[in-house]
């Protein structure tokens, strides 16, 4: 496509109602738009990022990275465009998925085809629409653990698939949120919540030195004949 065919492109706003290709389409046009996204065919501009959504994102993208970088085979996205159907395309804050057997794969043109094992969501509260909309988008294609810290409640909602409908997970005796699809993956929240990261940090290392842990690392290399 021509320059001048995309110069005559409208630019994306909240509220439109469009495909997925021709959301992909304006959305390409527009390289200074940092954020949008297609949730059951309607367009979401994402507004100016204040500190108290780039803050908690930090550290959930720190959190997850950890991991990824202990459990070869797991890959830690920060921002993605998620390709779920052909009326949503979110763009989630953090995404953790498989990078081999999993549910999602990498398109040829770069973008996350399916759904990712977890995905994480900064909202500011319950009424934001990843507690609504989005939740059931996630739900209905088959995203197996969805958190969403919520700032200004706040709290740390964490959600897991089960018989097709979204459980809340509970805290164990510890105060531990453990994940079911990432051995290993453990969150104080509470925590988290006070800021307080090295307590974060020394949990998950807990978590990471489990033997649960180091038999889903096996599982996730490449076996040779």
């Amino acid at each position: 496509m021509t320059s001048e065919r995309l110069l005559q492109l409208p630019p994306l706003e909240s509220g439109d109602r469009l495909t997925r290709a021709e959301f992909e389409q304006r959305y390409s046009a527009m390289p200074n738009l940092k954020k949008a996204e297609l949730i059951e065919g309607v367009v979401y501009v994402g507004s100016p990022v204040r500190a108290i959504h780039s803050q908690p994102h930090g550290s959930m993208m720190g959190w997850l990275w950890v991991y990824s970088v202990a459990t070869p085979g797991i890959g830690c996205y920060d921002n993605p465009t998620v390709r779920l159907d052909a009326n949503n395309e979110p763009q989630p804050d953090a995404v953790l998925r498989r990078e081999q057997g999993g549910n999602s794969t990498i398109s040829d043109d770069g973008y996350i085809e399916g759904a990712p094992e977890l995905v994480v969501e900064i909202a500011a509260s319950s009424a934001s629409y990843d507690l609504h909309d989005k939740l059931q988008v996630y739900r209905r294609n088959g995203v197996q653990e969805y958190i969403v810290w919520r700032t200004y409640e706040p709290q740390i909602d964490w959600f897991y698939l089960e018989e097709g409908e979204y459980r809340t997970l509970a805290v164990d005796a510890d105060g531990i949120l453990r994940s079911r699809q990432f051995p290993g993956l453990w969150l104080a929240g509470d925590r988290l919540l006070s800021n307080d990261l090295a307590a974060v940090l020394m949990v998950l290392q807990q978590g990471i030195a489990t033997p649960e842990h180091q038999v889903f690392v096996a599982s996730l290399q490449p076996t040779f004949p």
